[in-house]
C-alpha cells in the first residue's frame, strides 16, 4: 500500500514524477521510450522505474525483449488524482517529452491485447 510519505517522496525527483505523469498521458510506455522522452540514460532510467516500482506506482510486463510500464491498477483514486492535479500543473514539461517521444524512431510495437 502506497502511504502520502512514499508517494510523495516518490514524486519529489523531477525524473521520477516526469515519468508518471508521461506513463499517465500514454497508458504504457518501454524503457527506451521513456529515457527518450526524457533525455535520460538506460540506466538512469531503470533505476527511477525501479524505485517507482518498489513504491507501488507502476507494474511492468516483458513483451519479448522489451519490458513495458504502466500505473499500477492498484492504485488508490486518491493518487490518481494527485497525478492528474500534478499533470495539469506540469502540462507544458509533458507537452515537451511528449513531442522527443513522438520524434523517436523505431518505437517498439505491442502486442494488441485480446479478449
Amino acid at each position: 500500500m502506497t502511504t502520502p510519505a512514499s508517494l510523495f517522496k516518490a514524486l519529489a525527483d523531477d525524473t521520477r514524477l516526469r515519468t508518471l505523469l508521461l506513463i499517465l498521458q500514454q497508458g504504457e510506455l518501454c524503457v527506451c521510450e521513456i529515457g527518450c522522452a526524457l533525455d535520460l540514460s538506460q540506466p538512469k532510467t531503470s533505476r527511477h522505474l525501479a524505485q517507482l516500482r518498489q513504491a507501488g506506482l507502476l507494474q511492468d510486463r516483458r513483451q519479448g525483449q522489451w519490458i513495458y510500464y504502466q500505473l499500477s491498477p492498484e492504485l488508490e483514486p486518491w493518487i490518481r488524482e494527485i497525478l492528474k492535479t500534478a499533470a495539469r500543473a506540469q502540462q507544458q514539461i509533458i507537452d515537451q517529452d511528449q513531442q522527443r517521444l513522438q520524434a523517436m524512431g523505431e518505437r517498439p510495437e505491442r502486442q494488441a491485447v485480446c479478449c
